[in-house]
């Protein structure tokens, strides 16, 4: 990698959403579930390590076992599992970035120039939010905006709202279209055998 492209990424945090009840995984906890060998949380600070300055991860179970990885554990601010946007907020507020590139646990093959072609499309088209999709859909859940959207966020929550997609929908934005094998997503225990 470029020493211009190490200096850009170092201004870019990631978190990865590990934070929900894991209902349709029989309330299991998705990030710690095992695919070929590994918890699924390994999967993405692996694929993540390599893209970005700083790393954290969103949780609101397990802790001690998620704070063993070395990235620091940030818990929903808002109570009762609000949904994913409540970890964005948290990482939001917490990181020390220019950017958050947002991954789902779950997802394991992401990309390996995830954060480059996200934060390239952004910055070329102007906007505040990229966000992943292939050729048949959009990946609402895996995107990259800019942080000072926090406050943006944070009013959007306040009003009862919880969809990533109606959030994203008031914001400019572009889509980037990635293999959509980097994207496959593992909601179900059957998910995990493959």
């Amino acid at each position: 990698m470029a020493a211009v492209e190490k200096r850009v990424l170092a201004r870019v945090a990631a978190v990865v959403l590990a934070g929900g009840q894991g209902s349709r995984m029989g309330g299991a906890d998705k990030g710690l579930l095992a695919y070929q060998g590994r918890p699924l949380i390994e999967w993405a600070l692996a694929a993540l390590a390599p893209q970005v300055g700083e790393i954290v991860i969103s949780a609101n179970r397990n802790l001690d076992i998620y704070a063993a990885y070395g990235h620091r554990v940030l818990p929903d601010p808002l109570p009762d599992f609000p949904g994913p946007l409540a970890g964005v907020l948290a990482a939001l507020e917490g990181v020390n970035a220019d950017w958050l590139v947002v991954v789902p646990c779950d997802t394991p093959h992401l990309p390996a120039d995830l954060v480059l072609r996200l934060l390239g499309a952004a910055q070329l088209e102007s906007v505040p939010l990229a966000v992943a999709a292939d050729e048949a859909r959009v990946h609402h859940s895996c995107f990259i905006v800019r942080t000072d959207q926090r406050e943006n966020l944070a009013a959007f929550l306040a009003r009862g709202e919880r969809a990533v997609r109606h959030w994203q929908a008031g914001m400019s934005s572009t889509t980037v279209r990635f293999d959509a094998a980097g994207f496959a997503n593992f909601n179900q225990p059957d998910d995990l055998r493959s």
